[in-house]
């Protein structure tokens, strides 16, 4: 018998139990969203990825002082693989936790938690508010105004990409691929052209 398996309405009840708010609600679906379609392009698990995705940040709402370390006491407590425990908290290497991102799906996670808030930031800044008619460039060309959703971390965004070994670019184009096909739950698709 292998290690038990968690599924997405668990991760989901726990989500909701843990999260009452909107915004980190969306935030879980986002990161999910561009999870399953990295994974799915790197020929992964989609379902793992997805759940990790969906719970990394399950303890911000209610202890956003111990954030990565109540998440492994509440994913303990409802008896998650260490393997899922790990890279929920991994995300937060460098922040609010020691440890350090080291598989392919942890360095993903790490490189896309804060260019979501990015993405979804310039996409409210569009005239279509919509991640569906959003280019590479055009979040390339908000990256580089400090002043533009000055919370986005861009080192670590970088240093993500540097992990994954690939360009800010391709990261930025999955990420934008992965939000457009959950556009609709996170409120992005806005109206495009």
């Amino acid at each position: 018998m292998g290690e038990r398996v968690p599924t997405r309405e668990e991760a989901l009840k726990i989500l909701y139990e843990y999260n009452q708010g909107d915004s980190l609600r969306k935030h879980a679906y986002t990161v999910e969203g561009v999870m399953r379609y990295i994974a799915r392009k790197r020929g992964e698990d989609e379902e793992k990825w997805g759940i990790i995705g969906l719970i990394h940040d399950i303890d911000y709402e209610r202890f956003p002082d111990q954030h990565c370390t109540k998440t492994r006491e509440i994913l303990e407590d409802h008896n998650w693989p260490e393997e899922y425990i790990r890279a929920a908290v991994s995300h937060g290497w460098g922040l609010c936790s020691d440890v350090e991102p080291k598989s392919i799906l942890e360095k993903t996670l790490y490189a896309i938690d804060e260019l979501t808030g990015l993405v979804a930031a310039n996409a409210l800044v569009r005239p279509s508010k919509s991640v569906m008619d959003m280019s590479v460039k055009s979040v390339k060309k908000k990256w580089k105004t400090p002043s533009f959703a000055a919370g986005v971390n861009r080192s670590i965004i970088e240093k993500g990409a540097e992990m994954l070994g690939i360009s800010i670019e391709e990261l930025i184009e999955d990420t934008i691929k992965g939000m457009q096909e959950v556009a609709d739950v996170i409120g992005l698709k806005g109206n495009p052209a």
